[in-house]
This record gives C-alpha cells, structure tokens and sequence, in this order.
C-alpha cells in the first residue's frame, strides 16, 4: 500500500508567479487530493468604498490586479452606469472594448511565457514576451501607461485616439500578427509541449460545469459559454463567438489561448472599422442610489461585479468574483491523479490571479 504523505505547495515557488497555496496529499509521487488556503495576501480593497467617493473608487478597482485593471474599471464603471441610468456614448464603448482586447492579448501572451518557462522552454518564453512588450507599447502610445491604463471613468473614457492613432493600432497588430505564427506553431506542435501538456490535467465538460469554471479553463472543456455574447459594451455590434475545444486538457487549455489571441485581434480590427465619431463621456451628476450587478469577460474568465449605492457619494458596497475564484475548485479536481512533477504547470493552465482573488 502506498504511503501517504502531505506536502506543502507554496506560497512561494520558483516557477509560479502567484502566492498559491496548497497542502498537496501524495501517495508515493502522485496527487490523490489538494486542499487551497485562500487569504495569504489579502489587502481590503473592497472595504475602500467607505474611504473614496464612486468616483475615486474606479483607480482603486484598477489595481486589485495589474494584469486585469482595464477590465476592472470598464466592469466596476459600467455597474454603476447601471445604477446611476448614464448612456455613455457610443464611442466610448468602442474605446473600452478596444483596450479590453488588447488587455486579453496582453495577459495571454504573459500567461504564454510563464507556461513556457514553467516546462523550461526559455527561448519560447522570451519571445512570448518579446512580443507582449509590443501590445504594453501600444498601451503607453494609446493610453499613456503601460499596465495601468486608468482611461475608464464613470461616464466614459478620459483619453481618445484619433484617426492616426487607430491606424497605427492596425499597423501594430498586423505586424504582431504575423510573428505570432511561429509562436502558435511551437505552441501546438513542438514534441516537448506536447509531451508536457497532452492528457494531463483532464477536466471533463461536466465536471467543468458542475464546478463551475469559467474563461478559457471552460471553454477547453467544450462549453461555449462566453460573456462577451451578452453584448456589453461595443460586443453587440462585433463578432464574438466562444473558442473552444474538447479535450479539457492542459494542451486544450493552451490552444484555447492562442486562438483568442487572433480572435482579439479581429475582433479589434473590426471595431476600429465600426467605430462612430462623437463625445467620448458625459456629465455625472448626482450619485448612485440603488443596486447592479454586471457580469464581464476577463482574459481569464467571467468576472461579476456588485455595487450598491445609498444616494450619498460613498458606496455602501462593491464586491467583486473573480475568475480564479471560479476556477479553483476545478483545478483541485485536475490535480487529483497527476504527478508531483506537473503540478507547477497543471496550476498555471488556470492562469491564476491570485491578487485578484484575495483582493
């Protein structure tokens, strides 16, 4: 009979780049179960609606996490939009939509070089990231910073981007276009991949679902769930379809992230074509009194959003789930059968954000 042991992971490790944190239980060299502690750095972000006005409040969404803060801002904005019966205009949301998808390039392509460093593959995770420093550069050009954008305000955007500007976003992701092929080649074909990410990991659509994952980890289970199909923002007017695949694997999970990298791009060139001319924010007046809810799609999944407002400028609440949050009970289910070996990369297939989840 084989000895069981527990071992713990984390929450610092050299390969991840998150404060995960697991008691794994082993027998011999294989995972038989996983217990996460959630909670080792938590900051009460959310407790800070107490201390900024609703106005305020949109820099501190921005930076319960880095790689997440423009969907952040566009989700906790829109909420209280809702509340407060603000139209923003159209362009606007053009704009957010824009920068949502270049946020989705941005973090897939990080997530591509941790993958790829995670299975020792250097010079992959290098020009993964050589590549992700041209969408940080469209950022500065485009909003005047490179990962905080801090461009969404209650009412709209504060920055536009003229004719000029919107064609040399086309230049730019046509250029990155083209030096993602061998990339995605390497990703999808390469023998070490491969034999890394093939059958490993393997969560069923059911499972998928029963737990209830969201984003890519989701999707790669073969449920074409994706947010972005409520039409938010500008998605009502472009061609959003779920990329999925079937095989619920690791590998699955990685191709699943590569195609939206082109989808994000097409779905860019589309709205800069499509985009209107006019005002880029409106007027606030008054403060939010009443409740939303709001549901939008992250690079990594669905995040939801609550505000509720009392009629004075502080709100009374704002709560926030996030994706990891979603997708943690699925990866403790993948982790039961592997070895002690992937469970480094097995992790990182969920593409945790765990400043985001402790928040």
């Amino acid at each position: 009979m084989a000895k069981r042991s527990i071992v713990p992971f984390g929450p610092q490790h050299p390969v991840l780049p998150e404060p995960v944190h697991l008691d794994l239980v082993l027998e011999d060299e294989t995972v038989v179960g996983a217990i996460p502690s959630i909670g080792y750095i938590h900051r009460g972000l959310e407790k800070l609606v107490e201390k900024r006005d609703f106005k305020q409040y949109v820099y501190i969404a921005e930076r319960v996490c880095g790689i997440c803060s423009c969907g952040h801002g566009m989700g906790y904005c829109e909420s209280v939009e809702k509340v407060m019966g603000i139209e923003v205009p159209r362009r606007a949301e053009y704009l957010r939509t824009i920068w949502m998808e270049m946020s989705r390039v941005h973090s897939h392509l990080l997530w591509l070089g941790l993958l790829a460093d995670a299975m020792g593959f250097e010079s992959l995770f290098m020009e993964s990231w050589r590549l992700r420093e041209k969408i940080l550069d469209m950022f500065d050009q485009t909003a005047g910073g490179r990962i905080i954008l801090s461009v969404n305000c209650v009412g709209g955007v504060l920055k536009d981007m003229d004719g000029g500007m919107l064609q040399g976003v086309l230049h730019a992701i046509e250029d990155l276009e083209k030096e993602m092929k061998p990339v995605i080649d390497t990703f999808l074909e390469d023998y070490t991949v491969q034999s890394r990410l093939k059958g490993t990991g393997v969560l069923s659509r059911e499972n998928a679902i029963a737990m209830g994952a969201v984003g890519p980890t989701l999707r790669a289970s073969g449920e074409a769930y994706d947010v972005r199909m409520l039409g938010y923002a500008a998605y009502n007017d472009l061609s959003v379809e779920p990329i999925i695949e079937s095989d619920g694997d690791c590998y699955a999970r990685c191709e699943v992230r590569l195609r939206e990298i082109l989808q994000s791009f097409a779905l860019i060139r589309e709205a800069i074509q499509k985009i209107p001319e006019g005002p880029i924010a409106v007027p606030v007046k008054g403060n939010p009194k009443g409740e939303y809810f709001m549901r939008i799609e992250q690079p990594r999944g669905e995040a939801i959003y609550y505000v509720k407002g009392n009629g004075t400028k502080y709100l009374d609440r704002f709560r926030l789930r996030t994706p990891t949050t979603s997708n943690i009970p699925p990866m403790v289910e993948m982790l039961k059968g592997c070895q002690l070996a992937d469970v480094p990369l097995l992790i990182l297939t969920i593409d945790p954000c765990v400043s985001c989840t402790e928040r």
